[in-house]
């Protein structure tokens, strides 16, 4: 709510700045700049508070840095050592996670897990040197803050020569906006799963489906998913119009501009900054050569759409040679709303929207139930589902997910020996359901693009522009499963919610462990992972040297992700879904890589957290902090022990 002396402030200060110059994002394209503030050295001085803001032309108020949504991008080269003094003028905690950046665990911006966060009126100064260039972001990880507008990208120029050419580049960070306080969101969420979910079937797609399939057909695909308590439009949590998508704090209307010259090869610099919104990304009539995946170089890939998990970042060449203006479309992936910008030989060019595309719709497949691959017969091609099996009574928790044992072939020497250990699985309040056919989909490209007519990115496309850093064959295999009760609003790693895991997961320094993840899910999770890249694991490419590197995976429903991970960097990692309120809700963990002196290989067990919630800020010495122990108060779930 705005009072007359904060308006009071507000205005003056806007007078004050339009006397001065006309700040840089509200410049046009044509410019020079990228339609967010910029700022470049080696020292940044950023504000953490509140603010006002107009968001497709509404009036409203944002968290964020330096009075901007997004927040500057912040410009720098590799390997030089910066100093980021960050000061907080809200009344409450803040923090700035700088996603995808190696740097020293105690700089990694996670309350409660590598700092205590920044308490009102403080200044923390962030310290580090990053062996590594690309494309990167950065965001709020205390409370919701991220959703409200705290978060902005990041640049990191080679000290050497760039692998890739190009004549200019554009910062395009995608983000979903609500005009309701995110904590409000989420206890709707809490009472009401599926209360922003505006995309579920109705009676026309049931006409629809009758007049095309047979009315027969039609209503045993309902009564099916109806026996289950399951909707095959759970795509999203959130969708328009709750959401609002942006595009550099734009909206469609306001329609963010590019400009180029025909033939000029433009780089366009693509980051997920959104809450909670997976995207469908696309240029009509304008192929996209990826060059980037979560900032490392991969060997040029030409596609026409990818869907981009939150947390992604892809870097992609465009060449346009002909004069007009072409639309840049993120849309979401429930298909109920989308961002469009122009990009266009001349300013102030607004390139034609396209109209939403139909919804997706779930499959069997989705729930880890392929009749076809059990012998059942097909679905899709009109068989029914065999009236003696019954879903609600199969007891999947028995099923064994993880062969162990497996002989894992090493490039540089003889087959080792891979132990591989998952957590036990039981049905309960908060894992509603099991997958029975967990089964790689890295060949997919995403939910929903399967038939859209066109060249759509699937993983198992992409390779590393250099060759991986570490191609030893993994010692051993730690599987998780991504569980939930999506009804409840329950999220969970092995269905134990952050607030109750008592041990943190293990690594030992120097060690190559191999992480399975397993989505007992009908919903696709962005997995992130602190501190470390990992090499994502494609079968029939394991030994190409070459597997693409990143720090953020979509798991898809039913799906069984793999990723090799060298244990470098000792200290303390969060790792979760990169859902917003997925990770509110208790879908996190905690990654400790510990000193190769401080244990035996052969312990693989955890070591118990210790709750610092007792302990005065003021009081901390990081100097002597453990930081092995964690406070999950700092962190929150669904309680909200922000």
């Amino acid at each position: 709510m705005f009072n007359r002396r904060r308006f009071l402030q507000y205005t003056a200060t806007g007078l004050a700045a339009g006397a001065c110059a006309v700040p840089a994002w509200a410049r046009s394209a044509n410019e020079g700049n990228f339609g967010i503030p910029m700022l470049q050295g080696s020292r940044f001085d950023l504000t953490v508070g509140k603010f006002p803001v107009r968001i497709n032309g509404r009036a409203t108020e944002a968290t964020g840095v330096n009075g901007s949504v997004p927040g500057p991008l912040l410009r720098f080269r590799e390997g030089d050592e910066i100093t980021l003094n960050v000061y907080n003028t809200l009344d409450v905690d803040t923090s700035i996670h700088w996603h995808g950046l190696l740097v020293p665990f105690q700089m990694d911006g996670v309350p409660g897990v590598s700092f205590p966060g920044i308490r009102p009126g403080e200044t923390f100064s962030y310290e580090y040197a990053v062996p590594q260039n690309g494309t990167y972001w950065y965001h709020s990880h205390s409370g919701l803050q991220e959703q409200s507008g705290h978060y902005g990208p990041i640049i990191i120029d080679p000290k050497g020569t760039d692998p890739v050419a190009y004549n200019r580049e554009y910062v395009l960070v995608l983000g979903d906006w609500t005009y309701g306080t995110p904590e409000r969101l989420f206890a709707k969420l809490k009472k009401h799963s599926d209360s922003q979910n505006f995309q579920q079937r109705t009676v026309g797609d049931f006409l629809r489906d009758a007049s095309a399939e047979g009315i027969g057909k039609a209503l045993d695909d309902r009564a099916m998913w109806g026996a289950m308590r399951m909707s095959p439009r759970d795509l999203a949590d959130i969708g328009a119009p709750t959401y609002t998508y942006l595009i550099n704090g734009r909206s469609t209307a306001d329609n963010f501009n590019m400009v180029f010259n025909p033939g000029e090869r433009v780089r366009l610099r693509i980051i997920n900054g959104s809450a909670m919104t997976l995207f469908n990304v696309r240029i009509p009539g304008l192929p996209m050569t990826i060059v980037q995946a979560d900032g490392q170089h991969v060997e040029p890939l030409e596609v026409d759409e990818f869907q981009m998990g939150v947390a992604e970042t892809y870097d992609v060449i465009v060449t346009p040679q002909a004069a007009e203006a072409f639309a840049f479309v993120a849309e979401s992936i429930d298909r109920s709303g989308q961002a469009v910008a122009t990009l266009g030989p001349k300013p102030g060019m607004r390139a034609a929207v396209p109209q939403l595309r139909s919804v997706p719709t779930l499959s069997m497949k989705d729930m880890g139930m392929d009749h076809a691959a059990m012998g059942h017969g097909s679905m899709e091609n009109g068989a029914e589902a065999p009236a003696a099996m019954d879903h609600s009574t199969m007891d999947h928790s028995k099923m064994d997910h993880a062969a162990m044992g497996h002989v894992m072939p090493d490039p540089q020497g003889p087959a080792v020996q891979m132990v591989s250990m998952e957590a036990h699985i039981e049905k309960g309040p908060g894992v509603a359901n099991i997958a029975a056919m967990p089964m790689s989909r890295l060949d997919e490209p995403g939910i929903g693009l399967g038939d859209v007519g066109h060249r759509t990115l699937a993983y198992s496309q992409l390779r590393s522009l250099e060759p991986n850093p570490d191609t030893r064959a993994p010692g051993r295999e730690i599987v998780i499963h991504l569980t939930s009760n999506m009804e409840r609003y329950m999220w969970s790693f092995d269905g134990v919610k952050f607030s109750e895991v008592t041990e943190a997961i293990r690594f030992h320094e120097g060690e190559r462990v191999r992480l399975t993840l397993i989505n007992d899910t009908m919903m696709p999770h962005p997995i992130h992972l602190h501190g470390m890249f990992f090499d994502l694991v494609i079968p029939g490419a394991e030994t190409s040297g070459r597997l693409p590197r990143k720090h953020t995976v979509i798991v898809k429903p039913a799906d069984k992700v793999s990723v090799d991970i060298t244990a470098e960097h000792v200290g303390d990692w969060a790792f979760h879904c990169h859902l917003l309120y997925h990770m509110a809700a208790g879908m996190m963990q905690v990654v400790s890589i510990l000193p190769s002196e401080a244990m035996p290989m052969e312990d693989h067990q955890g070591h118990e957290m210790m709750d610092h919630s007792s302990m005065g800020h003021g009081e901390m010495d990081h100097s002597k902090m453990d930081h092995s122990k964690m406070n999950h108060d700092a962190m929150g779930d669904e309680d909200m022990k922000r």
